[in-house]
């Protein structure tokens, strides 16, 4: 894939974005409650961030159906660099403020709703069809990559030169991977020209198409029902219970082991070849919940830490297995809008579940609330599995003479990042958050 200059630059844009994004929320939690001192603050912060990205979710993917989906990647990464620059300013300049730095992360997240659906639909025009699960699984390998890299980089930064440099650091790799989209040309599959609808008119054909194939809304159904079941009771009992029943020092190798899992899956995706790799995303799916399960089961570290590196195996596998259905299957006119769909309806249900968390384990116990959810999760992973589509949808593999990369002569991207928790399983969706 790294012979290809287009994916090559693209790859390069992500990578430094991706970085920037994973190391932004470990310097801006420090920066607001160290000046304000208020985790109210901090709330109000995460919430102005978030509200607009679910909210705006659909019109970025309509936008980028109408537009170019290079010149949205690039204009939102470029007011992304501004609203981070203007955040470190403050910051750097002493004159933090709740409203001004509430005000500037609204708009990073409502940039970054433009940001992931554009990001889904690209690279179906700057790669082969037939390279498409190589060119996800290297993705996929850098995203988290820096997921586990960039908060440990973000602290060691923060405890030496302090949260805003940081947070500038941040609005830097903004304004490099704008650099890089620049200079993007499209190969692959293109987009045809259409007549000129109202942007509502886009968003609602953006739903008929989503309703219309069956094996999205499916899958779409049962990463939602994953998302309200897992990932606020990992978050929220997931570190109660390891404590509880191993020690707090276990959390941590929980969440490292779970990492290498995603790595070493990411890696052997780049490789695999099966003609029905939907099918086997959605196998694999079921993976996710075996963490939530050992815990409810009381089980003790070695088998916790098996659950995890197990469960991170079968995310990646997961996030490559879908993005590349989608992109394959989905008529490129429409990815963006069917991928928005995908994206809100799959994450919107993460704070309605972290909500239920508390009650839930007051009224029936943490141990039973871990057990009932992770046999949800596993039970709503496996519902795609019934429809006949899902289990039949061809994939279009590489051809043998390109599985192996390498380095090639010449020159040489995934969410403000999507709505993912900071620790514990991956929010169950087509994992294309923006950087």
């Amino acid at each position: 894939m790294f012979r290809q200059p287009r994916f090559r630059t693209f790859y390069a844009g992500r990578l430094v974005s991706l970085l920037g994004s994973s190391m932004a929320p470990v310097a801006l939690a420090f920066a607001v409650l160290d000046a304000s001192g208020s985790s109210q603050d901090l709330g109000v912060v995460l919430a102005a961030h978030m509200l607009p990205l679910l909210a705006l979710l659909l019109v970025g993917g309509a936008v980028a159906d109408r537009s170019s989906r290079r010149d949205v990647l690039v204009a939102a990464h470029l007011g992304s660099a501004l609203t981070q620059g203007g955040v470190a300013a403050l910051l750097l300049t002493g004159h933090y403020s709740l409203l001004p730095v509430a005000v500037l992360e609204f708009l990073n997240g409502a940039l970054g709703a433009f940001t992931a659906p554009a990001l889904r639909g690209v690279l179906p025009q700057l790669v082969e069809r037939s390279r498409l699960q190589q060119a996800n699984s290297l993705l996929a390998t850098a995203r988290n990559a820096t997921k586990i890299l960039g908060p440990s980089l973000s602290g060691v930064l923060v405890v030496a030169v302090g949260s805003g440099p940081a947070i500038a650091f941040d609005a830097f790799t903004y304004l490099l991977a704008a650099g890089f989209l620049a200079r993007l040309t499209f190969t692959g599959t293109t987009v045809p020209p259409r007549r000129r609808t109202a942007l509502a008119a886009d968003i609602r054909d953006g739903w008929t198409e989503f309703r219309a194939i069956r094996w999205v809304w499916t899958g779409t159904l049962a990463f939602c029902l994953m998302n309200l079941a897992q990932t606020g009771t990992w978050q929220i009992l997931g570190p109660q219970l390891t404590r509880r029943l191993s020690g707090e020092e276990t959390w941590g190798l929980v969440l490292s082991v779970r990492g290498i899992g995603l790595l070493v899956s990411g890696l052997l995706m780049y490789r695999l070849v099966v003609r029905h790799l939907l099918r086997l995303g959605q196998l694999t799916n079921v993976l996710a919940a075996l963490p939530l399960l050992a815990l409810g089961a009381r089980l003790h570290a070695p088998w916790l830490l098996a659950a995890a590196f197990v469960a991170g195996l079968g995310s990646a596998v997961t996030a490559v297995a879908w993005d590349t259905s989608l992109q394959e299957h989905v008529p490129p006119q429409v990815l963006s809008r069917v991928a928005s769909y995908d994206d809100l309806l799959s994450y919107i249900a993460i704070p309605v579940g972290q909500l239920c968390v508390g009650p839930l384990t007051q009224a029936y116990g943490a141990f039973r609330v871990a057990s009932v959810a992770g046999v949800v999760s596993a039970a709503a992973a496996a519902l795609p599995l019934a429809s006949r589509t899902v289990r039949r949808l061809p994939h279009a593999t590489a051809p043998a003479s390109a599985a192996a990369p390498g380095p090639g002569p010449g020159p040489g991207p995934e969410p403000a990042a999507g709505p993912e928790p900071a620790a514990g399983p991956e929010p169950a969706a087509g994992q294309a958050g923006a950087a």
